[in-house]
């Protein structure tokens, strides 16, 4: 009797259970209850992202126009930068949310390209031209898991990141924010960085949203030029420029952000073939279409034509970044384009699509369950951990192009070692653009970290003299040199270059030291290749660092021989400026450095 009682029991649970499983909606179902309780002017609400800026002196418009994105773009910052500050003004932005009549969370992007590069402490990894020297998905994910949660410690959930562009000419402002020259390489890194923000499950603690950019081709402007043209037909397109995107779609991107770029002369943010047509038909794209920095707006001088013609080639969500009232403002697109749909010019058919595409991903990241910032998160913002995951990131993605004499790895007991140049002392340059400031600066730019300089000194014995001299003045028969040179911050756009010779301060440095015969050891800042020949033949040893970030321990590593350097190029290094673009399979092919070159060391000299 007692065993038919339990039976009972047991059978009536597995009823419960399956009734409550038979009761739970499907994601399609809510999304279709959230749908069909949505006015149109909540629709478009939800097809509206707006920059921070633009709205921090009228936040009750968040409210009154149901508001469905923010972005903190560009220098677009609080006011307290401190993982506590970003927290808390996410937090409140957030809570206005529950004002609305449908409640449905407001989704917050930034744009976390290297770490959580906004925030004060945080850590800053490697560039992405960095990480693709690494050849690594397992450091990648890692770097992108970090990243992600340092986000969600600020509330913030949406990363506009990867930038799966395939660098084909380094005059290019961008190309540090590339993984290589490689389809293959930028693809396979790519799937790894998606796979590190989203994690097993988009609605897990630790995960963000993705956000695949720029789709596509920018990466192969003529000239390089940012935002430029790219000329090619449509088979050597879809070989170089497309496989990233495929494979990112498979392992589960959810948001990819239009190119500034155009195809043979037709802008992306107008390109119904490739976005409608390629991306949403072919690829069967499930996520939502997000446009970059008011690129709706260069589409066309008639304001309400470049809306229409954005919107029905398949752009969901608009970025708008200019305050109420202005020509472009978020007002402004809402009213367009509610016009155009009353005028049938925009179908409801397309508008519920995209608004079915954005509901959706929310749903599937949890933000109707989770929506404000994690505390147990937030504490770990900038940790030991956290920062001994750059650390990692950085040695790995070391390049040593050239080591005489086997200068490296060098002993850490040496009498004396001088070292040089602008960029041993400077947490600025080591991070690049797109860190606090959009285009980045030298100086102390944010807390936390270790310069080159400072990680020298920790590694080496207490006996040995470590100086340093910014210009390398005043050097004498010191055991060696360390010279720290390379590119000034710099981000899109401002950062193209025709000439991207070393400059001739630089150049000094090298050419002093060698006059008095001390050996050098060059280590490169920088987002792309330069033409360094001449530095090249003058130094002892020549390390590519990239734009290594926060974690210059990473860097001391290598050059004392606690990390054999593993770092293989990402891009072919030229000889002079007449060589730009090279690539690897060019007809006429003759660097100074083939892609994938990179040397090694025996690390028994280091314990001596």
């Amino acid at each position: 009797m007692k065993m038919f009682s339990m039976l009972c029991t047991i059978l009536l649970l597995c009823a419960l259970t399956a009734a409550q499983q038979k009761k739970e909606p499907t994601i399609d179902q809510q999304v279709q209850n959230l749908l069909k309780k949505m006015t149109l002017e909540e629709k478009l609400g939800q097809m509206t992202q707006v920059d921070y800026d633009a709205i921090k002196n009228t936040p009750e418009d968040i409210v009154t126009y149901s508001l469905g994105s923010i972005l903190w773009g560009g220098n677009s910052e609080v006011a307290d930068l401190s993982a506590k500050g970003w927290a808390a003004t996410y937090d409140s932005l957030q809570q206005l949310s529950e004002k609305f009549r449908v409640k449905v969370p407001i989704l917050f992007g930034i744009d976390a390209v290297h770490g959580h590069n906004n925030v004060d402490g945080a850590v800053i990894f490697p560039h992405n031209i960095a990480l693709g020297a690494t050849n690594n998905p397992q450091i990648v994910e890692r770097v992108s898991m970090v990243t992600a949660q340092e986000m969600k410690g600020t509330g913030i959930h949406w990363a506009f990141a990867p930038c799966v562009a395939v660098a084909r000419n380094e005059r290019w402002g961008r190309t540090y924010e590339s993984f290589g020259e490689d389809p293959e390489l930028v693809k396979t890194l790519s799937v790894a960085h998606v796979k590190g923000l989203q994690g097993a499950n988009l609605a897990d603690q630790g995960s963000a949203l993705a956000c695949v950019k720029h789709y596509f081709g920018d990466g192969g402007t003529t000239n390089g030029k940012d935002q430029g043209n790219t000329e090619t037909d449509e088979t050597t397109m879809r070989k170089i420029h497309l496989p990233a995107y495929i494979d990112a779609i498979k392992s589960g991107a959810l948001s990819i952000m239009a190119s500034y770029n155009s195809w043979n002369g037709n802008r992306m943010h107008g390109n119904r073939y490739l976005i409608m047509d390629v991306l949403k038909g072919e690829l069967q794209f499930q996520g939502f279409v997000v446009s970059d920095w008011n690129g709706i707006d260069q589409l066309s001088a008639n304001y309400k034509y470049a809306v229409e013609q954005s919107i029905n080639a398949g752009v969901d969500m608009a970025m708008t970044t200019s305050p109420r009232g202005s020509f472009n403002s978020y007002d402004k697109y809402i009213s367009v384009l509610k016009e155009l749909v009353k005028e049938k010019t925009v179908s409801m058919k397309r508008i519920d699509d995209a608004v079915k595409r954005i509901l959706r991903v929310k749903i599937e990241m949890g933000l109707f369950r989770q929506k404000y910032s994690d505390k147990n998160l937030l504490v770990e913002v900038g940790s030991t951990a956290h920062r001994e995951v750059g650390r990692d990131a950085v040695r790995q993605s070391l390049v040593l192009l050239k080591n005489e004499k086997n200068l490296l790895p060098l002993s850490k007991n040496a009498k004396s070692i001088l070292v040089a140049g602008k960029g041993a002392d400077d947490i600025g340059i080591q991070c690049g653009g797109w860190t606090i400031d959009w285009q980045g600066k030298s100086g102390k730019v944010i807390s936390g970290g270790t310069t080159i300089l400072q990680a020298i000194k920790n590694t080496v014995s207490k006996e040995t003299e470590v100086t340093f001299s910014p210009d390398g003045s005043g050097a004498d028969s010191g055991d060696v040199a360390i010279v720290v040179i390379g590119e000034m911050p710099y981000a899109e756009f401002m950062g193209d270059r025709d000439d991207l010779t070393l400059t001739p301060e630089d150049a000094l440095i090298v050419d002093r030291l060698r006059a008095k015969g001390i050996p050098v050891a060059v280590v490169l800042l920088s987002g792309r290749p330069l033409i360094v020949t001449n530095v090249v033949e003058k130094s002892t040893s020549f390390i590519a660092a990239w734009l290594p970030g926060t974690e210059g321990q990473g860097v001391a590593d290598v050059l004392f021989g606690d990390y054999a350097p593993t770092g293989k190029l990402p891009h072919s290094w030229p000889k002079t400026m007449t060589q730009v673009p090279i690539n690897v399979g060019d007809k006429e092919y003759d660097p100074l450095f083939p892609f994938g070159f990179g040397l090694t060391y025996s690390i028994e000299k280091a314990t001596k």
